[in-house]
């Protein structure tokens, strides 16, 4: 069985491919020029908006993989991530989180965010040594 199992790994490793990184790399820029031409119809203010175009990036992302896998690579992988990471630098270089800034409450805020559950933690440790020390009556 052993002798099987063995043979038939070694078929299987037979049969896969190399990566073709040179083909691969010279059909994603025909998704990139597909992409830019898609977002032309987009107006550059709302490039940051995701909504706007979801599916242009979609067909974008499929093209991607489809040309990795035509060239028996795997997707993503360094090249191809590349060539994504050159295209999001195209489009979406403006596009920056807005970070926000927390501060803390006002003082009164606090100190009752934080007296509340300390004054309720005592009131339960005297209601329950006190229920203890009547345990007769209850």
């Amino acid at each position: 069985v052993n002798g099987l199992m063995t043979l038939g790994f070694a078929g299987a490793r037979q049969q896969t491919e190399l990566c073709n990184e040179s083909l691969m790399l010279e059909k994603l820029p025909a998704c990139g020029k597909s992409f830019e031409e898609m977002m032309k119809k987009v107006d550059s203010k709302k490039w940051c908006n995701l909504t706007e175009f979801i599916m242009y990036y979609d067909n974008f992302t499929q093209c991607t993989e489809r040309e990795a896998n035509n060239a028996s690579c795997f997707w993503p992988n360094p090249l191809a991530e590349g060539f994504i990471t050159g295209i999001h630098k195209q489009f979406f270089s403006n596009c920056t989180s807005e970070k926000v800034h927390w501060e803390d409450p006002p003082d009164e805020i606090l100190i009752t965010l934080i007296l509340i559950p300390v004054m309720l933690t005592c009131a339960m440790i005297t209601l329950v040594v006190w229920c203890s020390k009547r345990s007769d009556i209850l």
